[in-house]
């Protein structure tokens, strides 16, 4: 058996056994420490990419194991029950695990001037990163749970010490509002457990789409457990109105933090969309089609209306992160081929865009002590470097051709516009708005009169280039060439619009 992802997943625990083992007073040997745990399952990552298969429609790697079997004495009788350890990749999952490897090093070197307490820090920031690559390698839904509640821990922990003044806030909002998005997750999948006797994906997708099948027996029970995804899924992505946490989180968490929450976390909820709402119901998918389409474009304009107004870069990006997942859901809600590949690439993009965006936030707060709009001005000057690789970030964001952006809203749209035109049509309104909003704010930081102060500030060091340029040339990369992820997708997809087209 193949345990190339179970090395994968459980990778950082070599960086946490080492970071442990050190004295607190040893920082500079904590940090490297902390920047192998990641570097570790960036290299096996790629291992696994090179001997993917991308033609093979099939999961590859898989693992599996006995883990958990027990008998359950019910009103019908006496029933086994079995829960195995099941790892596996597609094409998507296989891309959201390069994400999340790829961001959690960078991450990892934007938290390198990290002095408060850096051993605790990086033993949380490492676990958060087994979490991650857990929730996306798993084929089991009890294990994609537990993986997805590690993430919760570490994550609280990260922003309610390492954050800003308002930390605590912000902290208990992410763990109230995801953990009854948890609490969801758990009753459907337990519903679903004892409904079809699996947790498997593979032959949980089989049961509910035959026609005899135990899960096909009732259209109110599988359209409930379809909302119920939605909403728990939806807290995570976050879908309005569910997603005043994640505001907070943006603004009052280290920017080294939010680079991970928006970069990766909030991906889960889209995978989890695509992987268990869309993969398991795809009937019942179509049937909600234009509510989740409505959603999509309410989060497009809302977000984008709101960061127009605001005057500090945290929460313009905080909005704008809002207002692109809106553009996954419209995507999803196109249900063919171009729309829902334009919400996969959404998600490579924006988490991609948005670390690069907010690791720069974290350079200029670093240098001014402040994110507000008007504490800058003129800062081409001063820092050209780093307010080239701003104005860049921000177009790629807005969606400039030749950027990420460009080719997921193109695809998205194109999607919705073929299936439900009216929608689409209010949609696209959004990306009007969003070349307003980043284009006020990064050319109200860039140019302009510079303030006396900015004199002083330094540009990008060495160490703080390697995330800008690297973050920047894979946004750069995808744009000018996307095949490279469509290539990895394509069986996936064509999985899933079978399903979809019954």
């Amino acid at each position: 058996m193949n345990h190339l992802l179970s090395l994968l997943v459980f990778s950082p625990l070599a960086g946490i056994l080492a970071v442990s083992f050190l004295s607190w007073e040893n920082e500079r040997a904590i940090r490297l420490a902390g920047l192998f745990g990641t570097l570790l399952p960036l290299l096996i990552v790629l291992i696994a990419a090179a001997g993917f298969q991308s033609s093979v429609s099939d999961l590859q790697m898989t693992e599996q194991a006995n883990w958990i079997s027990y008998t359950l004495e019910g009103l019908n009788g006496r029933m086994q029950l079995n829960i195995d350890y099941e790892l596996g990749v597609n094409g998507l999952s296989l891309v959201l695990l390069i994400l999340t490897s790829v961001v959690s090093v960078l991450a990892a070197l934007a938290s390198w001037n990290m002095k408060n307490a850096s051993k605790s820090y990086f033993i949380f920031f490492l676990i958060l990163e087994l979490g991650m690559l857990g929730v996306f390698a798993s084929q089991n839904l009890f294990l994609f749970f537990i993986f997805f509640e590690i993430t919760l821990i570490p994550m609280f922990f990260l922003i309610g010490k390492w954050g800003y003044a308002d930390r605590e806030k912000a902290a208990y909002s992410f763990l109230i509002y995801n953990g009854i998005g948890s609490a969801i997750l758990l009753i459907v999948f337990v519903a679903l457990f004892m409904k079809t006797g699996t947790m498997n994906y593979v032959e949980l997708a089989k049961i509910l789409a035959s026609p005899d099948g135990a899960g096909a027996a009732g259209s109110t029970f599988r359209l409930t457990v379809l909302i119920s995804l939605l909403i728990a899924f939806g807290i995570k992505l976050p879908i309005f109105p569910l997603h005043t946490w994640m505001l907070r989180v943006h603004v009052q968490a280290p920017p080294p933090v939010v680079m991970l929450h928006s970069g990766i976390l909030l991906k889960i909820g889209a995978y989890g969309l695509f992987t268990f709402g869309m993969g398991f119901f795809p009937e019942e998918f179509k049937k909600l089609g234009v509510l989740i389409a409505v959603l999509g474009v309410i989060n497009l304009l809302y977000g984008a209306f709101l960061a127009i107004v605001q005057t500090d870069l945290k929460k313009v990006l905080a909005y704008s992160s809002v207002s692109h997942m809106g553009i996954v859901l419209i995507g999803l809600a196109a249900m063919n081929e171009a729309g829902v590949k334009g919400a996969i690439f959404q998600l490579v993009s924006h988490g991609l865009i948005s670390a690069l965006l907010f690791f720069l936030i974290g350079v200029l707060y670093e240098r001014s002590g402040s994110s507000d709009i008007q504490d800058f001005g003129g800062l081409a000057a001063a820092m050209p470097i780093t307010a080239g690789v701003l104005l860049a970030g921000g177009l790629a964001s807005l969606g400039l051709p030749g950027m990420s952006g460009f080719i997921s809203e193109f695809l998205a749209f194109v999607g919705l516009f073929e299936t439900m035109p009216v929608i689409a049509a209010v949609g696209a309104l959004g990306i009007i708005l969003t070349a307003v909003y980043i284009l006020r704010a990064v050319l109200a930081v860039t140019f302009g009169p510079q303030k006396e102060a900015h004199s002083a500030f330094k540009d990008l060091t060495v160490l703080e280039k390697i995330p800008a340029f690297v973050l920047l040339a894979l946004v750069l990369f995808i744009g000018v060439y996307p095949e490279i992820l469509s290539k990895s997708l394509t069986a996936v997809l064509d999985t899933i619009l079978l399903g979809l087209r019954g």
